[in-house]
């Protein structure tokens, strides 16, 4: 062959065909940019991506009757005699067409092989988002096979989408489309309890539900949403086809948390739902005050059962714990709960609960008056039938959590990240945490630590982080990226350069360097990008700094789990623009297109489908095409 794209070439069977073997060249055609051939993300594919390449490339040989089709394979034949080659000709009659086609077998071979890798997250039915962050781990990588860099760089907005929803919005819309379907459907829950089903072509309205008064701020003790009703993202289960969320909904009585399961089809409200968490907590003597409790952490379902936490409200009033609820989605009478024994500890992180398929992994915030530790600035990993086990294989809380509830610099603002990095015989399994003290915690997936045990726990951040984190791989170690001011970024901004880099390097008051960045606009890198590698201890080192202004929470898109990796993030409450960098290296491949979208709140995320990306603001949806 010539190369990509050219004609094909069969060398032609001589009578010592038996003599001779078919070898088949399978060249893949690549996903990854052309622009980057030295990057470490492209350089190795999934070994299953490579197969399944194969696989569609040799299905074009069973389609022609008269000529062999195959794009990127080169048949060669191999034997003792001398032959010359030549290209076979359209309307060539082909006398030995019998044996090629006996030959045929050996790539259905191939195609079985083919077949027995298990699916990627990235094949065509999978580009369903039915939870936050589109994985049940929380890793945010949505595979979008066609959205390379350089299509990134031409990201446009799509002005023929026209969704419009009621009230403000805080949860991450959800994505999905049922078998069949022409068109997929957009999921949004709104602050007014109304949930709206929308075309995603065209942003028209589906259905939507109203689930109930919201409730007005003046009827809490404290908080900063007003009003207040579904605030956490919702989650969607494909087996049912149905939405489950939790309302916060003004009743006869006051406050309620109400949780409901709705139909995807239709609206209508499931058999056995809304479930009173209040009340199904009191059937076990357990006491929840609904008032006190808001619900701002995603949603998750795992085997079966409906996972919702719950924290305070922001200025930590009255007297709310950190809680799980279980929910069987069988029969929504059968509940189970876990809160923290001291007053406080909220789980309020957006991401809300993560899990690696086995365990659940929550993070709670500051306690509020605990002598004793009382499960506050922590991490649990929990069973799914939610019992308390008190070993310290099974918790983490830093040596100076007490400090950190004083300074109210909370440990449960990003959920925790299940992480497997490479190692050279497999995989170390390994959790992220990352606090409001500007830390990194890194911890044994299998055994946490207790008090002060962790791996590691370095400062990666000069300020608080509090949004929920996403992960990509790389060949040597994974990419975690979160919102926050890097506290090591590389040198690469122009305040790390020359003689103010320098003068800037002999600051140690941090208030005193904060304000001087700040005044020359250089704390604007509000993107980090660690680099973690395994080891005993594993290791932490910033990759690369992004220049953003404002709190969301990012994703990132690969064509096929790690080629092609851009970062996403909203400036929210900032800029308010859409931000694209380049997973590598952090070069800043789109910055919002010159539109600064209204409406965006603290935290907010985004996510990605097969052609589009979508974002939620109040009382709209934008949707980018690419």
């Amino acid at each position: 062959m010539s190369g990509r794209g050219s004609t094909p070439v069969i060398e032609n069977p001589e009578p010592n065909f038996r003599k001779g073997v078919w070898k088949a060249v399978i060249r893949s055609s690549r996903l990854n940019d052309a622009s980057a051939p030295n990057s470490d993300i492209n350089s190795a594919s999934p070994t299953c991506t490579k197969w399944q390449s194969a696989s569609d490339t040799i299905a074009l040989f069973f389609k022609s009757a008269g000529r062999v089709l195959l794009k990127s394979v080169d048949i060669r034949f191999v034997g003792s005699a001398r032959r010359e080659t030549q290209p076979v000709k359209p309307n060539e009659a082909r006398p030995h067409t019998g044996r090629l086609m006996k030959t045929a077998f050996a790539f259905l071979i191939v195609i079985a092989i083919a077949g027995t890798c298990a699916p990627s997250r990235g094949a065509p039915e999978e580009h369903l988002v039915l939870t936050y962050h589109g994985h049940p781990d929380r890793s945010g990588n949505f595979i979008v096979s066609t959205l390379t860099w350089e299509r990134a760089r031409a990201l446009r907005l799509d002005v023929a989408f026209q969704a419009q929803v009621s009230g403000h919005v805080y949860a991450q819309p959800l994505y999905w489309r049922e078998s069949g379907s022409n068109s997929g459907m957009l999921l949004v829950a709104t602050e007014d309890n109304i949930v709206h089903a929308l075309d995603a072509r065209t942003g028209k309205e589906i259905w939507s539900r109203s689930l109930g008064k919201s409730v007005p701020l003046s009827l809490l003790r404290c908080g900063n949403i007003d009003p207040i009703g579904i605030t956490g993202t919702p989650v969607i289960d494909e087996s049912t086809a149905s939405i489950f969320l939790d309302a916060m909904v003004d009743g006869s009585s006051g406050p309620r948390h109400l949780v409901f399961g709705i139909s995807l089809r239709d609206g209508s409200l499931l058999p056995g739902w809304p479930v009173d968490v209040a009340t199904a907590l009191a059937a076990n003597n357990q006491t929840f005050n609904p008032g006190d409790q808001g619900q701002r952490g995603a949603l998750a379902i795992v085997d079966g059962v409906l996972f919702v936490p719950f924290g305070g409200h922001f200025g930590d009033c009255g007297d709310y714990h950190g809680w799980i609820i279980g929910i069987s989605l069988r029969d929504p009478q059968v509940v189970a709960s876990w809160a923290t024994r001291a007053r406080g500890g909220g789980i309020w992180a957006p991401g809300g609960i993560s899990t690696d398929g086995k365990s659940l992994f929550v993070a709670t915030g500051n306690t509020i008056d605990a002598a004793a530790w009382g499960d506050g600035e922590a991490v649990f990993r929990l069973p799914p039938d939610l019992r308390r086990a008190d070993r310290t294989q099974d918790h983490y809380a830093p040596a100076d959590w007490h400090e950190l509830d004083r300074r109210d610099a909370d440990l449960g603002g990003p959920n925790p990240l299940p992480l497997d990095v490479p190692t050279e015989n497999g995989t170390q399994a390994l959790v992220l945490a990352l606090g409001k003290d500007g830390r990194a915690y890194l911890l044994d997936r299998n055994d946490l630590g207790g008090i002060g045990g962790s791996l590691v726990a370095e400062t990666v951040s000069n300020r608080a982080i509090r949004t929920a984190p996403v992960t990509y791989p790389t060949t040597d170690g994974v990419f975690v990226a979160f919102q926050g001011e890097g506290a090591r970024c590389p040198t690469s901004h122009n305040e790390q350069k020359g003689l103010i880099g320098l003068w800037l390097k002999q600051i140690n008051d941090l208030r005193i360097l904060r304000a001087i960045r700040r005044w020359l606009k250089a704390d604007d890198n509000e993107l980090t990008v660690l680099k973690i590698r395994s080891g005993s201890p594993p290791t932490i080192e910033t990759a690369w700094c992004g220049a953003l202004r404002g709190g969301g929470s990012p994703i990132v898109t690969t064509t096929d789990g790690r080629s092609n990796p851009v970062v996403w993030i909203l400036g929210a409450e900032g800029d308010d623009l859409l931000h694209g960098f380049r997973g590598d290296t952090g070069e800043a491949l789109y910055r919002g297109g010159g539109l600064a979208m209204a409406g965006l709140h603290h935290f907010q995320t985004l996510i990605a489908t097969e052609d589009r990306l979508y974002v939620s603001a109040d009382g709209r949806l934008f949707a980018f095409a690419f």
